[in-house]
């Protein structure tokens, strides 16, 4: 019995079961310091938790120090692990499920894996808990299912990496694509070879059949709709699919009422999200509703059984890993929340080479990568916001198994290319960002296209055949399921200059409340105090992007940038560099990325703006390392310097992105998407704790939204979703000042990004900006703050009230002159002559005096907001935002599911 136990990774010493102790914290154990341990409590509905302890010494002292609990078995005693809790938490199994009298079968017991230090892969322990000594760097893990003797199978879906908090570059990836000849697929001729294989125009039908092929025909139509997103061939068969009798053929074998075969439903949703159909009434049937409705809630044997189902989160009836990953697809792609056990279930379908296979294995069943399985599945993931890591696993796979001719294999242990494989890896590599992998595949497509015809089954097929033609015209037309299938929503470039009536505020008396030239100073700075001639160039450049975004007095516009790029002074002899401090290792990329993103709104060149390389000194000003004690500030590897704030790390993105600096700006992007958390909100600031906030969220989306992956769209849909949920009951949200006007103008800008689905939100958000206006055009700084404009609050609310996205904010100046600047006498308003003010601004160029615009022709007279000490918290937030330059109105437009890039 003592063998048969230490093989089976557990010990045998009959002690009494010690209470779990406190863990030490997980950030204390190192790949270098302590030893941490992982159970994955996933079979069990819970997910992976990890411990920590300092000064380990076995495994099993180990996993008490970490935060467990355990309970042996009758006949073993306490060194037999048979249950395991986290905390005062619930053990597992428990007892209904396993009595833990004798040892357990070795189908279903917690099985023990170690890794060394250094060690990338599990190893299941020779010796039992009690008997394992440990060392600084050790990782243990528990998992619980089924293994061999040899351990063999079963081992856990995480790596030793992944429960480290490292990540250890695997030097099988390659880090360049195989060399090949450029090539393309001939989309045109794939696409009418296609065509020509529907039977009247409509459906494919097997030769020697009179019965439609319902999987083909689905097929045809995501390739036709790939090279067309307005194919009239793809709606056809699309409205054949739709008619009652071939949906209940296809999707409802059981009959109208029964349990659809969730594969043709996954299948039809695509197909009515790729043609702009009714996912609710298709063919009689509401498919999302079915798919959600028949997940499996527990795994076979687990009490009841449940027709159709093998294990939980399966779709029922599927059987297959790529139903279950379409399935999921339809669902994000439809505005539905795929169920978080069905996503989790595909990320369990991961080997240990980070490919996926195609059958729904249970935990430690065989598992053996295949290249198109992990093409779609990763797809899937990707859309859905599931886990990263296996995301980037699966990447990483799909590089390593990458052939020299640039094509995959359809199975890890073949050596020729398989065309539909080759076309999904293509796809999910693009989708990824790994464009150079994808063409090379691409490529390989190309020569093994027939002349003015589709590809075969295999790499030695003499003869055309749909799926795989279907498959490879989509990888060539540069497109994946999940964008052929996500709903496109082209709002126009430039937005109204006012809303429809009752929509929102009155937009032209806001600009003229804005340019005002007691506020405007001679139409080119706002003052950081009435009268001191000191430029907040942050609130400057807000209330610019304000204008941008109506086209309410473009030649203030031109005035405001010119003074910006040609040099101009503000009272104190102050440029723009004075706010950027460019070139100083105070240089922040907040205000840098701010300064860049203006440039590139008015069609100016961000590489020369003001006489600086905005955009280099945004690819130079990036951190290596955390370090919040020291100038500069570094939030974490990735951050721009300076960037305490998750507005600043996104401003920077967004103007990277909009400058076609993406390769440059990846490592900033990372960091940006690793400050979401998992309610798909981001915190205000950087580099320590901060809350979830809505301006931050809504501006992080705004910068994502540019880059057209799946993972970052699922970023960006979780982002928008969340910011919904904020909304207070009159329209409003919360923010640093209370009921903020500033949230709720940026909560519009980022509903926007999804404006068909989140309209009602975004009329009562503008609803509640009519009721904070005031009658001189300006806006209150909150709904519960002393009434009063605030020109600060309404640039923002300006702007955002139109609901255009930072992202591509775009206001053409062509048609505007440069005008002179007027010539001041005393003081600047409210100044006195001599003192701080009697700013004479001369914009290089221009002469300085003679009679110019006032730039603006609302009425003055508006008193700003006090945020004095009375206010207590909304002084110290307003003086946050003026230290920091936070004070953004980012205006801009949704283009969803666009690349993004320029404006």
């Amino acid at each position: 019995m003592t063998a048969s136990l230490l093989t089976l990774g557990a010990g045998v010493a009959f002690l009494a079961v010690p209470d779990s102790a406190s863990a030490d914290p997980i950030e204390q154990c190192t790949p270098t310091t302590g030893a941490v341990v992982a159970v994955d409590f996933g079979p069990f509905g819970g997910k992976v938790e990890k411990g920590c302890d300092t000064t380990p010494t076995t495994g099993y002292e180990l996993l008490h120090t970490g935060g467990f609990t355990t309970a042996g078995t009758v006949h073993d005693g306490e060194g037999f692990i048979c249950r395991i809790g986290k905390g005062s938490g619930t053990q597992y199994p428990t007892p209904d499920k396993e009595e833990c009298v004798l040892t357990p079968q070795a189908t279903a017991y917690w099985s023990y894996w170690i890794a060394s230090p250094g060690q990338r892969k599990w190893t299941y322990s020779p010796l039992g808990a009690m008997a394992r000594p440990l060392k600084p760097g050790d990782v243990d893990a528990w998992v619980y299912g089924g293994t061999d003797v040899g351990g063999t199978k079963g081992k856990p879906s995480f790596s030793p990496d992944d429960i480290r908090g490292v990540t250890t570059p695997d030097p099988a990836v390659p880090t360049a694509p195989p060399k090949v000849p450029a090539g393309s697929v001939d989309v045109p001729a794939a696409t009418r070879w296609i065509t020509g294989k529907l039977t009247d125009g409509e459906r494919v039908v097997d030769e020697g059949s009179t019965t439609p092929n319902h999987f083909l025909t689905t097929e045809a139509v995501f390739a036709l709709t790939a090279a067309d997103p307005k194919s009239p061939v793809a709606k056809k068969a699309a409205e054949f699919l739709a008619t009652p009798a071939q949906t209940d053929a296809y999707a409802y074998p059981a009959g109208k009422d029964g349990i659809p075969d969730a594969t043709a439903a996954a299948r039809l949703a695509l197909v009515a999200e790729a043609t702009g159909k009714d996912l609710h009434a298709f063919g009689g049937h509401d498919l999302l509703g079915d798919l959600v409705k028949y997940v499996c809630p527990r795994d076979i044997g687990d009490g009841e059984t449940v027709e159709g189902c093998y294990t939980k989160g399966d779709f029922r009836t599927t059987g297959q890993s790529d139903a279950q990953a379409m399935a999921v697809i339809a669902l994000a792609n439809g505005g539905v929340t795929p169920p978080a056990h069905a996503v989790n279930r595909l990320t369990g379908l991961q080997c240990e080479d980070g490919g996926f296979t195609s059958v729904l294995i249970r935990a430690g069943g065989a598992c053996e990568s295949e290249a198109g399985s992990t093409g779609l599945i990763t797809l899937a993931l990707a859309r859905a916001g599931g886990d990263e890591k296996a995301i980037q696993k699966a990447r990483g796979y799909l590089k390593k198994s990458q052939l020299a001719t640039g094509a995959w294999p359809a199975a890890s242990y073949e050596t020729t290319g398989n065309p539909a494989a080759t076309a999904w890896a293509a796809q999910a590599l693009r989708a990824l960002g790994d464009e150079a992998f994808a063409d090379a595949g691409v490529s390989w497509l190309s020569r093994r296209q027939f002349p003015g015809a589709g590809f075969g089954f295999f790499e030695d097929d003499t003869e055309s055949r749909l799926f795989p033609t279907a498959t490879a015209a989509v990888a060539g037309a540069g497109s994946d399921l999940v964008a052929l299938t996500t709903k496109k929503t082209e709002p126009p470039t430039i937005p109204p200059d006012n809303p429809p009536a009752g929509e929102g505020p009155d937009l032209k008396k806001g600009v003229a409340y804005l340019t005002d030239t007691s506020r405007l100073i001679q139409g080119r700075f706002y003052e950081s105090g009435k009268g001191t001639g000191f430029a907040d160039y942050g609130m400057t450049i807000d209330g610019a992007y304000a204008l941008a975004a109506t086209g309410g007095n473009n030649t203030v516009l031109r005035n405001i940038v010119d003074f910006l790029d040609k040099g101009g002074k503000d009272g104190k002899g102050r440029t723009i560099d004075d706010y950027t401090l460019i070139g100083t290792k105070y240089a922040g990329g907040g205000s840098i990325g701010k300064t860049a993103l203006l440039a590139e709104a008015v069609g100016r060149d961000p590489r020369n703006f003001g006489g600086k390389d905005l955009i280099s000194a945004l690819a130079t000003g990036v951190c290596t390392a955390k370090d919040t004690t020291s100038t500069p500030y570094c939030g974490g590897k990735g951050a721009y310097k300076n960037a305490k704030s998750v507005f600043d790390q996104s401003l920077g993105v967004i103007a990277q992105l909009r400058a076609g600096d993406t390769a440059a700006a990846t490592e900033q992007i990372v960091y940006l998407k690793s400050l979401q958390d998992s309610s798909g909100a981001w915190p205000s600031l950087i580099g320590k704790d901060s809350a979830a906030e809505v301006d931050s969220t809504a501006m992080a989306a705004m910068a994502l939204d540019l880059l057209p992956d799946a993972a970052s769209q699922a970023a960006v849909d979780k982002a928008v979703a969340w910011i919904a949920t904020q909304q207070k009951q009159d329209g409003g949200f919360p923010g640093a000042s209370g009921n903020s006007v500033n949230s709720a103008a940026l909560a519009i800008q980022g509903l926007f990004l999804d404006a068909p689905k989140y309209g009602a939100q975004i009329a009562k958000a503008r609803k509640f900006l009519v009721s904070q206006q005031n009658g001189d055009g300006g806006f209150n700084i909150a709904q519960d703050a002393q009434p009063g404009s605030d020109v600060r609050a309404s640039t923002q609310a300006v702007g955002g009230a139109t609901g255009v996205s930072f992202g591509v904010l775009t206001r053409d100046l062509k048609g505007t002159t440069p005008e002179p600047v007027p010539s001041t006498s005393g003081g600047t308003a409210g100044s006195s002559s001599g003192g701080s003010g009697s700013p004479v601004i001369v914009t290089p160029g221009e002469d300085a005096g003679g009679a110019g615009s006032s730039g603006g022709t609302g009425s003055g007279g508006g008193g700003l907001a006090s945020t004095g000490a009375q206010i207590g918290t909304l002084a110290a937030a307003a003086l946050v935002l003026t230290l920091g330059g936070w004070g953004i109105t980012w205006a801009a437009k949704r283009r969803r599911e666009s690349t993004g890039g320029g404006a």
